[in-house]
């Protein structure tokens, strides 16, 4: 599998005064093996310099559990709240092949970062 992810600030749901920085991210899962595969379980490492590190884990994504045939995609979008400007994620996800075989696909680390005139804002 390939696991592109394109994350983005989400200004008009972030609120920096309540140090509530949201971004939205944009995944894309490619089949680039010679098997079809279903998408069971997601687990991602969220980093936030403000709150701490944590894990999120689940099935699916975003309440579906995809199976992609050779050369496939599947695209989705999702959201992280943060409580710092800045951060970062990373995980995997298990997939189930035909034959009943279990695999991990890593999901490349990705960055958080709001804006610089949002990220140096001094609030009163």
């Amino acid at each position: 599998m390939a696991i592109t992810v394109r994350p983005e600030y989400a200004t008009r749901y972030s609120d920096p005064r309540v140090h509530q920085y949201v971004f939205t991210y944009d995944v894309t899962i490619r089949n680039v093996g010679g098997e079809t595969a279903q998408l069971l379980w997601r687990h991602w490492l969220i980093h936030d310099p403000v709150a701490g590190d944590h894990e999120v884990e689940g099935e699916g994504v975003v309440g579906e559990f995809p199976t992609l045939r050779p050369g496939e995609a599947h695209r989705y979008q999702s959201f992280c709240v943060l409580r710092g400007p800045n951060g970062h994620m990373e995980g995997f996800y298990h997939f189930r092949r035909g034959d009943g075989s279990l695999f991990r696909a890593p999901i490349p680390r990705f960055h958080f970062r709001a804006p610089p005139e949002v990220a140096g804002a001094v609030f009163n």
